[in-house]
């Protein structure tokens, strides 16, 4: 990982505070995102960045909103991490494409590019067995071809939530 990308975890980090389920879930995205990159194109530096800043919004939503909902995590997290991009000093391109990213990540079909479908499917890697009932093979099977945008993530999926 780059320097820049290293002051993003750490501002992330920061920001959440003692908050280990957000700061564990960010990394758990990143961490699926790298591995989902090894086999789809798509910008490393920007997807981590994006992976670490993506539920940012988060507390501004429950502050304001009372409210941890997908479409106010969508409204509050720009902001939150063009500061932080701003700060660490990452050109007006990548902010614009992070802040994108962040401001669609829970509404699927607003943006289409390979950045976007590896964050998806990531996200989606860590909080399938949260979401979903996955006890019955077949159902998880017909959810995981209706959720993830990529074959690697349909791959993983399957490996990590189908018991065989």
């Amino acid at each position: 990982m780059g320097d820049r990308v290293t002051e993003v975890r750490k501002a992330m980090e920061e920001y959440f505070g003692d908050d280990k389920k957000r700061i564990d879930h960010a990394h758990g995205v990143a961490s699926y995102a790298c591995m989902l990159m090894e086999e789809e194109p798509a910008n490393p530096d920007l997807v981590v960045v994006t992976a670490l800043l993506h539920d940012i919004g988060i507390r501004e939503a429950e502050r304001k909103y009372g409210s941890s909902a997908g479409n106010l995590q969508e409204i509050e997290g720009p902001p939150v991490a063009r500061a932080i991009l701003t700060r660490v000093g990452f050109n007006e391109a990548f902010i614009g494409e992070v802040c994108e990213i962040i401001a669609s990540h829970h509404s699927p079909g607003e943006i289409d590019t390979e950045n976007f479908r590896v964050i998806w499917d990531a996200d989606w890697l860590v909080n399938l067995g949260d979401e979903c009932d996955l006890s019955d093979g077949s159902k998880t099977e017909e959810l995981i071809k209706r959720i993830f945008l990529t074959r690697t993530g349909r791959r993983i999926a399957r490996q990590t939530y189908i018991k065989r």
